[in-house]
């Protein structure tokens, strides 16, 4: 059925498309059935399928076979008919995919891809978005960064879901559209963009520096022990650590006092500084290069639930989870996975994008829990070190006009 909004959408596009004189793909998800797309999954045991729903396309994922979260599912079509591509030989002209999107879990990402059959670098090309509700329709677009496709190229456009969890999930499609646009005159692009796998500035750009108020360990095989008192002794000296593997986790949490309705600019960073690491494993031997290289790292993840004033020398798993399921505590999908620098005392600068940290300072994200993905052991300073300041901190910006921190503000205790 052709809402009012998605016929706002449609025409929306169409009039950035005009420009351009040619022919554009449109599909509206009116027909019976879908034609035209494949679909297929990768990494894990999710699998997939596309259905036609009333006036919109489904995308339904079964995920409640996957041990590792590291899938992701496909909807994707050749749109090369619709595209003039001799226009790309003029620096100023882009190819633009946009999608009107509903999702069944929230905060949700999903990815916007465009690639052609010579495509090396799949990840120069895809943009994330970040859905902050499962209430209501989000239209979201990508345009491309120097298209590398000339006449005689196969161009596909995608829809991308990946690693949301291990259960059932779907997204609702209501129109999906592609074109080769004017960027000087088309206008920025549409929804919550995340870029994926963003450079790492420097921290010295940001102007807010806060110490972790509280961090914990959790420990999934002993979930009623209190683990404040977990330390490592070397050379006489004794300091206090957060050692994560594959039964046990670390939460953080902050308290931003006057920056609560502040509002985040831009991306972040979380920064976690090594004590230890201890991995291995021939990952890619027995997975295959692909899915063995998603192993060997840790995982950021947003704590939207349980006990939201949990202490660290009170917090077992039990009494911050309060019997809640897991994805109820937890958003089952992560924020980050980062490979852990190996050497002492070096950094890990972890990206939180601007969602992530708006949630935090707003109070919606609780804090954030690192856990191994894949068998890993490693170890980060905990806030209890104050000799060198090396527990954990976050770094970012906030709108013009509001208050700045001091670099130890909000951290109290």
């Amino acid at each position: 059925m052709l809402t009012f909004k998605k016929i706002t959408g449609i025409i929306a596009f169409l009039l950035v498309a005009a420009g351009t004189g040619h022919a554009r793909f449109v599909d509206s998800f009116d027909h019976k059935g879908i034609k035209g797309w494949f679909f297929f999954t990768g990494d894990g045991a999710a699998v997939m399928d596309v259905i036609q729903m009333d006036g919109h396309a489904r995308i339904l994922v079964d995920a409640t076979r996957d041990r590792h979260n590291v899938w992701w599912a496909v909807m994707k079509r050749d749109v090369t008919e619709y595209l003039d591509l001799d226009k790309l030989a003029d620096p100023g002209f882009e190819l633009r995919a946009e999608a009107r999107v509903r999702v069944s879990e929230a905060p949700r990402r999903i990815n916007i891809m465009v690639n052609t059959q010579r495509t090396t670098d799949f990840h120069k090309d895809l943009m994330e978005f970040d859905i902050p509700d499962t209430s209501g329709w989000h239209t979201i677009s990508m345009t491309t960064r120097d298209l590398d496709a000339h006449p005689g190229d196969t161009v596909y456009v995608q829809l991308d879901v990946t690693d949301w969890g291990t259960g059932r999930y779907h997204v609702d499609v209501d129109y999906y559209t592609a074109d080769i646009i004017d960027t000087r005159l088309a206008g920025p692009d549409k929804g919550e963009l995340v870029p994926y796998h963003p450079p790492l500035p420097d921290p010295s750009v940001f102007s807010n520096h806060p110490d972790a108020a509280q961090d914990g360990l959790i420990n999934t095989v002993f979930p009623d022990v209190n683990f404040s008192d977990w330390h490592v002794t070397t050379h006489g000296d004794t300091l206090r650590v957060l050692t994560v593997n594959h039964s046990q986790w670390a939460i953080l949490r902050w308290d931003f006092g006057a920056l609560e309705n502040a509002k985040a600019d831009g991306a972040g960073l979380l920064e976690l500084t090594t004590h230890s690491v201890f991995k291995g494993g021939g990952y890619t031997d027995t997975y295959g290069q692909d899915f063995g290289m998603e192993f060997g790292k840790i995982r950021v993840i947003e704590i939207t639930g349980g006990d939201p004033r949990w202490t660290r020398d009170s917090v077992t798993y039990n009494n911050l989870i309060l019997g809640k399921k897991l994805a109820e505590v937890f958003n089952s999908q992560m924020i980050y996975d980062a490979v852990p620098s190996e050497p002492y005392g070096s950094r890990n600068l972890i990206t939180l994008s601007r969602p992530v940290l708006q949630r935090l300072l707003d109070g919606k994200t609780r804090g954030l829990l690192i856990r191994p993905l894949g068998a890993i052991n490693a170890s980060f300073f905990a806030s209890g070190d104050h000799r060198n300041g090396r527990g954990p901190k976050l770094h970012f910006n906030i709108q013009s006009g509001q208050s700045e921190t001091d670099p130890n503000a909000g951290a109290v205790r």
